[in-house]
């Protein structure tokens, strides 16, 4: 075992084997598999033989040869598998992602305020307000961007995302 901190590169080697093994909930096979099309052969197989490797080792050269044509014609069809893998994966994040979302919507003349955000001139240290405002959205535009105005009615020039912004109660 290695002692402190100082000696992790020593390990990670057999950490990255042990990742690329293991089977990914959003692929739905092993990172080795779908980078070479067949399954890794660990250092204890070849030691003590298993099935698989008995059964490949007594291959002539010309089936082998015609096998491993065979596995490079079906990474394709690996490849599409774990793309349908990794959509089903985002649907289901998506759907457990929206389930805690609260939708909030804004309408053309309510009253708002802004967040100064941190890399903006008005930030000028932990004791200056984190809101400006009051504004008046001017436009409501798609995925959740707002236009905003001050309270003359004098568009600002950027596009606010409703993120940023809270209701203004007066």
């Amino acid at each position: 075992m290695v002692q402190g901190s100082r000696q992790w590169h020593e390990k990670l080697p057999f950490a990255l084997l042990g990742y690329r093994m293991t089977i990914c909930t959003s692929i739905g096979t092993t990172p080795y598999l779908f980078v070479y099309g067949t399954e890794a052969v660990i250092s204890a197989e070849v030691e003590i033989p298993s099935l698989r490797i008995i059964v490949e080792a007594e291959i002539e050269y010309t089936k082998c040869v015609k096998s491993r044509l065979e596995q490079l014609a079906l990474i394709n069809e690996k490849r599409l598998t774990s793309i349908c893998f990794g959509q089903l994966y985002q649907q289901r994040m998506a759907r457990a992602y929206n389930k805690k979302v609260r939708p909030r919507n804004f309408e053309v003349g309510q009253l708002v305020k802004k967040r100064i955000l941190p890399h903006q001139d008005e930030a000028k240290g932990k004791f200056a307000p984190n809101w400006q405002g009051p504004y008046v959205i001017k436009k409501v535009l798609s995925k959740g961007a707002l236009q905003l105005a001050d309270m003359e009615e004098k568009a600002i020039d950027t596009i606010v995302n409703a993120d940023s912004i809270k209701r203004y109660y007066v």
